[in-house]
């Protein structure tokens, strides 16, 4: 069985992308950015545009040091790798990227095991948590590290409150487990909350920051925390085929996108809202209400699956992402504008009152 992704109809431009933050490409200005870094070894440790954006990551964050690699997988792994001890026990929620989105990485990479929690949204409680942390024995695994999304992406992009956070941290620390946060959308849920990054992953141990969303660049994301644990995280790094020479072109386009793509995540949010808005006035569509950027949706009585409702908007040029058998995800980014959500609307409207 091959494992290639379809190759795309290139015969019909993509015009509204609603697939995912991902999809994303490069503004000209990140692009003149990129060409004018100055460049060393990334790997060996000369490329001082690379050490630059760490540094702003790690401020940003709130974290000591900080480690630039290819992508948030790549830092997630990286990161289960460097907390835990193969046999050992993740605590995170039934719905986590590492547990459904990272092809088997934590058993095959790092030989832990993933214990799902269950929670609303995607997030769980520091009660369902004390309840999911067992007592130390030797018939059992080791339980050493929690796991948090921020954004909850199959959770519809909900935001985990600081709240939240400081209760489940808390209750992690109190039985010496460490807290890592997936924090592949942190930047929308620091926007959507109104508060500073570094108040979002306080009382995390570990995060990393993706920049190939909704920051718009084209590779890369950066794993913060202490500054023991990013020098070891450097080794599994470097296992993992994570070094990138003259990194300082990407590492370019991430602080531009620092400097200029942050507050307008707003615009992101509004987009979604009007996204949800609109679909939830076509006959046979149900929505969910967006906190950020995503938009998952039901189809379920429009008679279609989700996998035919993104067919069928294909020709037109937009597409959809698929979540299930009857429900799909929208996803706003910097390149979709809010002419292009009414004119996907519009569309939307005219694929369902033709079937």
């Amino acid at each position: 069985m091959s494992f290639e992704p379809k190759r795309d109809d290139f015969s019909v431009p993509v015009r509204i992308d609603l697939y995912s933050d991902t999809h994303t490409r490069p503004s000209r200005a990140m692009k003149e950015a990129m060409l004018a870094a100055d460049v060393g070894d990334e790997q060996g440790g000369s490329d001082p545009t690379v050490w630059a954006l760490c540094d702003q990551v790690a401020a940003l964050l709130g974290k000591e040091a900080a480690v630039f690699m290819p992508s948030g997988t790549m830092c997630n792994q990286v990161a289960l790798a460097t907390h835990c001890r193969p046999g050992d026990e993740v605590l995170a929620h039934e719905d986590a990227h590492i547990q459904n989105s990272e092809a088997g990485g934590p058993g095959a990479i790092a030989g832990v095991m993933i214990k799902g929690l269950p929670g609303e949204r995607g997030i769980f409680s520091a009660e369902t948590l004390e309840a999911a942390i067992t007592p130390v024995s030797r018939y059992a695994p080791p339980q050493t590290l929690v796991e948090v999304e921020q954004t909850a992406n199959k959770g519809g992009g909900a935001c985990w409150t600081i709240g939240g956070l400081r209760a489940v941290g808390e209750t992690a620390h109190a039985h010496g487990l460490k807290v890592h946060m997936d924090g592949a959308r942190v930047l929308n849920a620091a926007v959507a909350l109104g508060v500073a990054a570094r108040d979002v992953t306080a009382d995390v141990d570990t995060v990393w920051l993706d920049f190939t969303k909704g920051l718009g660049a084209p590779l890369g994301a950066v794993l913060a925390g202490p500054k023991d644990f990013i020098g070891q995280a450097w080794r599994w790094k470097q296992r993992l085929g994570g070094s990138m020479r003259q990194g300082g072109m990407n590492a370019a386009a991430c602080i531009y996108a620092l400097q200029h793509n942050i507050e307008r995540l707003a615009d992101d949010h509004a987009n979604a809202a009007a996204l949800a808005r609109g679909m939830a006035q076509i006959p046979g569509i149900t929505v969910e209400t967006p906190e950020t950027n995503l938009v998952f949706f039901d189809t379920t009585g429009t008679g279609l699956t989700a996998a035919a409702f993104a067919q069928r908007l294909r020709p037109h040029g937009v597409t959809v992402s698929i979540s299930g058998p009857y429900r799909g995800r929208a996803c706003t980014h910097l390149d979709v504008s809010a002419a292009m959500i009414e004119e996907a609307l519009g569309i939307m409207r005219q694929v369902v009152a033709a079937t």
